[in-house]
């Protein structure tokens, strides 16, 4: 019992993005929901800091100001680098602040605004000074700022690929053994008695992983609180995926 708990708790601690050496740890990458800005949540301080809906900008609360962050639309793999204009802060249910005109450009659905979010390390694969701005981007006016560097997949005649039915889920987190993400399962359940534990599933991967995930959901609003439980009993990034 003892050396199951110490896997969860080392497994819990590489759970947290670590912000304060930001020179020496991995490129931050994560996949939840984009909220995207309006006055009426800034004006009630649900929003800490302004963003202007009519240029292409975004912001996250820890990721350093002017650094590269993709951002991908899970259902249609639009994606676009843009640099991350400000450090506002937001409720953490949501991955990242953007304005309407990024919504528009990925083809963000209002009501499921689910994306991926990776940050680009210029001393990896990318260099930002020497970042092409593709042809789509070039359609944007040229007095317009530049804040977008790439924008790639995007087509005004797409059609979006929508199931029938979405189906959301919160991956919880992934193993190699099933005792540990049974045992998991087991202290969530213990540890959050109002949680729905019908909701909590153990799935074995192709890649021979274990997924503990929560779901399925079919609103945003319905995963909020479940979403916001997980976060308090101690993980600080949950990914959110569809049809599993």
């Amino acid at each position: 019992m003892k050396f199951n708990l110490i896997l969860i708790l080392i497994f819990i601690s590489s759970c947290v993005p670590n912000y304060t050496k930001l020179e020496n740890r991995e490129a931050y990458n994560s996949k939840g929901f984009a909220l995207i800005f309006n006055e009426q949540d800034y004006n009630k301080k649900f929003i800490r800091g302004k963003l202007d809906n009519n240029l292409l900008e975004i912001a996250h609360p820890n990721l350093r100001v002017n650094s590269l962050i993709k951002i991908i639309n899970v259902k249609t793999n639009d994606s676009i680098i843009l640099k991350n204009t400000k450090n506002i802060k937001y409720p953490d249910f949501y991955k990242i602040l953007i304005t309407e005109s990024v919504a528009d450009r990925l083809s963000i659905d209002r009501a499921l605004p689910l994306v991926e979010i990776i940050e680009i390390k210029k001393n990896k694969s990318f260099i930002a000074k020497k970042a092409k701005i593709y042809s789509e981007e070039k359609k944007i006016s040229s007095n317009a700022p530049v804040t977008s560097v790439e924008i790639s997949n995007i087509s005004k005649n797409k059609k979006i690929k929508q199931t029938e039915k979405d189906e959301m889920y919160i991956l919880i987190a992934s193993f190699y053994s099933k005792d540990t993400a049974e045992f998991l399962k087991k202290r969530i359940t213990k540890e959050l008695p109002q949680y729905n534990i019908r909701k909590l599933k153990i799935i074995k991967k192709k890649d021979t992983k274990i997924n503990l995930i929560s779901g399925p959901y079919y609103a945003v609003n319905l995963m909020k609180n479940d979403y916001i439980e997980l976060k308090k009993f101690g993980f600080e990034e949950l990914n959110i995926i569809l049809n599993e």
